[in-house]
This record gives C-alpha cells, sequence and structure tokens, in this order.
C-alpha cells in the first residue's frame, strides 16, 4: 500500500484528471501531472506540471521518478510510454489494457472471445476489404477509425458503397471497421474498479442519452429491468477480468430488442457517464481510481438517490456568460466546472448533477437547471 503522503503520476491534464486529482488531495495524495497542454486543468491545481508531450522520454524519466505509482486519464496515451514508465514505478491500469482498447479491431475480437456481443462489423484495412465489409454488412452503417476516435470523431455514416468509398478515402484510408447502425433501444453504461488483488466493484448502472455523438445526459439508475441491469455489470466484470485490469473503467452497452446487450466501447479510465457518482454515491469513481493505484481497499459504491448528469459544452458561452444564479436556484443541483479557459462549441466545459425522488425527477431537475443557464446576463 502506498501511504497518503506520497506523490502520484498522471499522464493527461484533462477534466478528468483535474476530479481525479481533487480525489487524490482529499485522500492526501499529492499529483504531478504530464500534459502538453500549458492550460491543463488538472496542471493547474497540481504539486508539478510537467509540460511536454507523452512521448517525451527526458519528462516521462523525470515523471517516473518522482512518483510512486502512475495512472492515465485518457486511452489515447501511447502505451509504449506506459511501458516505459513501468521501469520506474507501478502503472495501473497497464500499457496491455490501454493499448487493446486503442484499437477498434481488437477490441471487438476481445469481446467476442469472452463470450459476449457486439454490434456486426467487418474490418477494413485496405481499399480491397470496402466491397466485402460492405456486402457483409449492408446499409444503414458506420465507418469507425480504427484508432482515435472519441465524441463522435472519426465516424461517417455509410448508405450506399460510394459513401463507404467516400468516408474512407477522407480518414486517409487508415484501417476502420464498418459497423452495422442498429435500431437501439438505449444506450447505458457501467463503471467498475479493480484492484490489484482482483477485487472488483461496480457503480449503478447509467442510461445514457448521446447528442450528435457527445453524452448529453446520464440518468442512474438506468430505466431497465434488474435484470438486464445485473447483465450488464456481470459483462463488465467479467472484461475486467480478462483484462488483468487494475483501476476504474467503463463499458458502454448498446441494448436491442428489448434485453440484448451488445458491447459498443470499452474505456480504461473515469467516464463521462460516471460523473453523478461525485455527489450520488458513497465513493466516486475517482476516489476509486485513487484507491487501486495506491492499493487501499475499495470504497462503497451504494447510491444514495436516483441522480441525472447533463454536459455544460462551450455552446452555452456563446450568448455570454451562463447564468449560474439561476441554474442554482433549484437547491439540489450541484455545478462542476472544469477550469478551462476558453469556451468552444463542442467543448466540455463542466456539468450539472441532479438528485431526485426517481430517475425522471433528477434528470428534469438537471436538464431545466441547464436551460436556465441559456439566458445571458446582459440581455
Amino acid at each position: 500500500m502506498i501511504p497518503p503522503g506520497s506523490t502520484l503520476g498522471l499522464l493527461g491534464g484533462g477534466q478528468l484528471g483535474r476530479m481525479f486529482t481533487q480525489a487524490a488531495h482529499r485522500l492526501g495524495y499529492e499529483v504531478v501531472v504530464l500534459d502538453p497542454d500549458p492550460n491543463s486543468p488538472a496542471g493547474r491545481i497540481s504539486a508539478m506540471h510537467l509540460q511536454a508531450e507523452y512521448s517525451d522520454e527526458p519528462a516521462l524519466t523525470e515523471l517516473g521518478k518522482s512518483v510512486r505509482a502512475i495512472t492515465t486519464e485518457f486511452e489515447n496515451v501511447p502505451s509504449t510510454s506506459l511501458a516505459f514508465l513501468r521501469l520506474f514505478c507501478p502503472v495501473r491500469p497497464g500499457p496491455e489494457a490501454v493499448s487493446l482498447t486503442q484499437d477498434r479491431i481488437a477490441e471487438k475480437l476481445f469481446v467476442r472471445q469472452q463470450g459476449l456481443l457486439t454490434a456486426p462489423f467487418h474490418p477494413i484495412l485496405t481499399d480491397g476489404d470496402l466491397e466485402p465489409a460492405f456486402e457483409a454488412i449492408g446499409a444503414p452503417a458506420l465507418l469507425k477509425t480504427n484508432r482515435l476516435g472519441y465524441d463522435g470523431k472519426g465516424q461517417a455514416q455509410v448508405d450506399t458503397m460510394e459513401d463507404l468509398v467516400q468516408a474512407f478515402e477522407e480518414f486517409g484510408r487508415e484501417p476502420a471497421i464498418l459497423e452495422r447502425r442498429l435500431r437501439l433501444d438505449l444506450e447505458v453504461s457501467v463503471v467498475l474498479s479493480r484492484s490489484e488483488d482482483g477485487r472488483s466493484v461496480t457503480f449503478p448502472v447509467a442510461e445514457n442519452r448521446h447528442v450528435n455523438g457527445i453524452l448529453d445526459s446520464s440518468v442512474v439508475p438506468a430505466r431497465i429491468p434488474a435484470r438486464l441491469a445485473e447483465r450488464a455489470r456481470q459483462a463488465a466484470t467479467k472484461l475486467a477480468t480478462a483484462m488483468s485490469y487494475v483501476g476504474t473503467m467503463a463499458v458502454e452497452f448498446f441494448v436491442v430488442g428489448g434485453d440484448q446487450l451488445l458491447v459498443n466501447e470499452l474505456a480504461p479510465r473515469p467516464h463521462n457517464s460516471g460523473h453523478y457518482t461525485i455527489d450520488a454515491c458513497v465513493t466516486d469513481q475517482f476516489e476509486q481510481q485513487v484507491r487501486a493505484l495506491v492499493g487501499l481497499p475499495l470504497g462503497d459504491t451504494t447510491l444514495h438517490s436516483p441522480a441525472a448528469m447533463v454536459n455544460l459544452l462551450g455552446d452555452l458561452w456563446l450568448p455570454g456568460e451562463p447564468r449560474w444564479d439561476r441554474a442554482l436556484s433549484d437547491p439540489g443541483v450541484k455545478l462542476h466546472l472544469y477550469g478551462k479557459k476558453e469556451p468552444r462549441a463542442g467543448r466540455k466545459m463542466g456539468h450539472i448533477t441532479a438528485l431526485g425522488v426517481a430517475p425522471d425527477d433528477a434528470l428534469a431537475a438537471a436538464i431545466g437547471a441547464r436551460a436556465r443557464l441559456s439566458s445571458p446576463t446582459h440581455p
């Protein structure tokens, strides 16, 4: 066990890193952040901010020598950097788990190897794979880049063979997958934490809604049958165990046909749909990440009450400074801003969480609070 008072390392300094750093501070740990952004939200509240690229070996060496253990806030950090850092101290999650989630093809094949389902897909590595992929998957479909896609980026709708050819060209003819676009009942996710000794705990299942590929809202508990929620938790735990995962991670699912669960993506880090845990659970997802990293026992994930989270994108700033007073006029609403200097359309600037006696009540409160933000301070 790495005791409080020690210093931990973090690759990535965005909002997830900021919330990890805040959780580490509560438990008595200092954090050193490595991130190339001079205005890194996590770097600004850390003991030290190493402003460098994630492949910068001198900076990685300095990080490795100055901390007791290292984690990451996002999946696109080079797995080679994680492997290098492991020469100095424990790295959790390990490079093998992170590398798996960076490759859509490998990830989906891994999921199927565990006996779980995914949407029908076909790998596309070269031009010669385009026609066989379209014949196998058909339309409507989505072309997804094999690497680096998030928040709807690296995806294109495909309705014809011509669409597929054009999208593959626009993606630079890089490896991709063609995935059947399904009629979804809804999307859900499970955030879980797993310790080095193999113990796993799951948070309540979240029901998610996306707009333009970006998570818009999460409602907890998900409005699905209890048996389906339990199957989702079991599937997520099975995947984490098979990966020998240590830390906090999320598994996104599609629900189709009423009771069929399809694994969509794995995220080797805390997840946007788990932000509700900060206000609604005994232990939040970021504290669990710290606990797993340092070898402390995992905490209780009990939900205090139904909750809903809505994202705040930079679009809300375009008419003028949002009306924070109006949003917080509901005493059950909690505001979380990420300390980002520049609001931009589509950029996640913060989130609102609301508690309620039922999921529908919490969602209505959260959406209402966000709507009240939109009136500019100076009409």
